[in-house]
């Protein structure tokens, strides 16, 4: 999508944003979704909550019949919360940062290349975006989840920066974690999500992409609300 194209926009406004971990989409969302005074759904949480789920239950990532079948039912649900972000829910308790440690990431990226994981995951996103919608954030948002969306946007960012700012992340939570092994689960995320055969990560011509690497949240916020307000919506700067 070039900053000049101006997408017909009806019914709520819904903002997708795709790309790769660590490349500051949910600060980014979060930021633009207050600017827009829209509601903000952090869709990756969704997978994190089902992945802290089947550790929970004793379930082995690798066991895809299982875990598809936890997921058709799974106990997870969307509230809204505080500054028009929805919180995500599992078994109705917020799920907090307890879907952002190590093991969770690693077997959310296990489990999300299911079929079954990612239909339950995309009806529930899409009622979503149906009723409220607001800023959307993800892998497939654009291309799979709702691939009609007016505005598009792909986040990147070279993997070394990546690397620097997930590492900080974790450290703020103090979990130490060396940089070496933070890259190759960084690339070994990125193959399963470009590679796997259902709603693969990609860029597709829907998409602004924006690298994010010289940039920070406010700029790449800024960069985006230009192309909303290009479009006649977002009214006047703030």
């Amino acid at each position: 999508m070039s900053e000049a194209a101006r997408p017909a926009v009806s019914g709520p406004l819904v903002v997708a944003i795709d790309g790769p971990s660590g490349v500051g989409k949910s600060t980014a969302a979060r930021l633009l979704a207050s600017r827009l005074g829209v509601p903000y759904l952090d869709t990756g949480a969704m997978y994190r909550a089902l992945g802290l789920l089947v550790l929970r239950r004793g379930i082995d990532p690798g066991d895809r019949e299982r875990v598809e079948e936890l997921a058709a039912t799974a106990p997870v649900a969307m509230r809204a919360g505080a500054g028009g972000a929805f919180e995500v829910l599992l078994e109705g308790e917020p799920v907090g940062s307890r879907i952002r440690t190590p093991a969770v990431s690693d077997a959310t990226s296990r489990i999300a290349v299911y079929p079954g994981v990612r239909r339950r995951m995309v009806s529930l996103q899409r009622e979503f975006a149906a009723r409220a919608g607001g800023v959307l954030e993800g892998r497939d948002i654009g291309s799979r989840v709702l691939p009609a969306a007016p505005f598009k946007f792909f986040l990147d960012a070279p993997v070394a920066v990546r690397v620097e700012r997930r590492r900080r992340e974790l450290a703020g939570r103090g979990t130490a974690v060396d940089a070496a092994e933070l890259t190759r689960e960084i690339e070994e995320r990125d193959r399963r999500d470009r590679s796997r055969r259902d709603s693969p990560l990609l860029c597709t011509p829907g998409h602004l992409r924006i690298d994010t690497g010289p940039l920070d949240a406010a700029a790449v916020v800024e960069r985006m609300l230009a192309v909303i307000r290009n479009a006649g919506w977002g009214g006047a700067p703030r």
